[in-house]
């Protein structure tokens, strides 16, 4: 059995631990089954976001005609938009493959790991030991239990993104960050698209105004069932029959479509891991648990990203990644300070957020203790001139020394308008101390500050 100082388990975010292991001369071992860079780079952020950049794309030049503009889109090249995307990945993985080749104090143990015992991996019948393990394995797609489900081809978030042909028509299932990003992108590709969301709303996690907004746009373009659950599916001709049950009037319904994508969430890959053989807790969910360090029930082990099933996005595990490395070398005390993660949904409209909800504030906090702000884009100059008059921001505040709780837009650029808000909660700045910096005139980001300028008691 070879021993190791490092051993890394996972090549997305932990890459940057791999590389830190050998600048300071350790021993280092890096398990991963592939392929190279983890989700973001394979099945998620990357491909994702390079194939939902067109559709964004079709989506205002079809819009185009509200601000006088006659336009047309005379073709567009699904396989080019989509052998794009997958040469993209493909180098990705290359550069890293070759980083990895090149690395000669590193050994690479191509495969899928599990733990053994404690402190113990086996990976293709070799077995290895670490003194200190960083697990940053992700997590899997779910796909849900229903009748004959496992007799077709489903797709997830993994597979559809080998798909060489354009499919006529496909029935999404969930309502969920994955769903809504998939069901902008074949509906602007002029695939017939069917949301099926169990949940009363689509992205239940975010502002309930903003889940209105983001059901009554896509609405408009495809077929959006909500507080639905889908009964049962099977093979139907050259496609798939979608049975479907409306949980308040137990109303059927039956769809017909050429595939079907299942985005109802993800799963923990703890189980294949085997990590309870090395004395390591797991959730109900059975995601891995961690103290605020990041170090797991097994001392010497640490885990974070989306092994942890929280805050599942690659720059918050870039940044954990970070903390952890810090603790495990310097047996520091680092923290992660989740409440003021971001993120964003690439649908459209496009949708950020950071921190709490109202209802959340509400549970927290007295209702008299808090301050509501809301302003549609139309309130500054340039969402006038863009004609936005539904996208908005929603800012939540504290009465008395005026700390941000939450902010969340719909509208464009909202992942980038969102920034400001996270920089001022990440440094504790009141909506006073944002309020000193000058906001250019007439830019979309008064869009924030017109926000604030809107408070009042809820």
């Amino acid at each position: 059995m070879k021993k190791y100082d490092v051993v890394v388990i996972g090549s997305g975010a932990a890459l940057s631990i791999v590389n830190n292991a050998l600048q300071h001369g350790l021993s280092t071992a890096l398990i991963d089954r592939g392929p190279l860079g983890g989700t973001c780079l394979n099945v998620g952020c990357i491909p994702s976001k390079m194939i939902i950049y067109p559709a964004d794309r079709v989506v205002e030049i079809k819009g185009a005609a509200r601000i006088g503009i006659t336009a047309e889109i005379s073709a567009i090249d699904f396989s080019g938009i989509m052998d794009r995307m997958r040469k993209t990945v493909a180098e990705g993985e290359s550069h890293i493959r070759e980083s990895i080749r090149l690395s000669e104090d590193l050994d690479f143990y191509e495969g899928q790991g599990f733990f053994t015992g404690d402190h113990t991996l086996e990976v293709n019948g070799e077995k290895l030991r670490g003194e200190k393990i960083f697990i940053a394995t992700g997590a899997r797609p779910h796909v849900p239990e229903i009748p004959g489900i496992e007799k077709i081809e489903c797709l997830t978030n993994e597979t559809i993104l080998l798909l060489r042909e354009q499919p006529e028509s496909i029935v999404i299932l969930g309502g969920g960050y994955i769903a809504a990003e998939y069901a902008h992108f074949f509906d602007a590709m002029g695939t017939r698209v069917i949301m099926i969301q169990k949940n009363r709303r689509l992205l239940p996690d975010e502002e309930p105004e903003v889940s209105e907004l983001l059901e009554k746009r896509l609405g408009r373009r495809m077929k959006v069932l909500t507080d639905t659950e889908v009964t049962s599916v099977r093979k139907s001709g050259g496609g798939y029959e979608v049975t479907s049950r409306a949980r308040s009037t137990g109303k059927e319904k039956k769809f017909q479509a050429s595939k079907i994508l299942a985005a109802t969430g993800r799963t923990s890959n703890a189980d294949i891991l085997k990590v309870r053989a090395s004395g390591i807790s797991t959730d109900e969910r059975n995601f891995i648990t961690v103290n605020e360090y990041f170090e797991t029930s097994s001392k010497g082990i640490w885990a974070f990203g989306d092994a942890l099933g929280r805050k599942m996005f690659r720059h918050a595990a870039n940044r954990q990644a970070t903390i952890v490395w810090h603790n495990a070398l310097h047996d520091g005390r680092g923290t992660f300070d989740f409440s003021v993660v971001p993120h964003a949904v690439f649908t459209s409209p496009e949708i950020a957020s950071v921190g709490i909800t109202e209802e959340e504030a509400r549970r927290k906090y007295h209702p008299g203790d808090l301050l509501i702000g809301k302003a549609v884009y139309s309130d500054v100059a340039r969402g006038e001139a863009m004609m936005e008059d539904e996208a908005f921001g929603k800012a939540i505040v504290t009465r008395k020394d005026g700390k941000i709780l939450g902010f969340h837009i719909i509208g464009p650029s909202a992942s980038i308008l969102i920034q400001e808000v996270v920089l001022a909660m990440s440094h504790g700045m009141s909506i006073w101390d944002l309020d000193r910096g000058m906001h250019i005139h007439p830019a979309l980001s008064e869009l924030v500050i017109a926000t604030f300028g809107r408070l009042k008691a809820p």
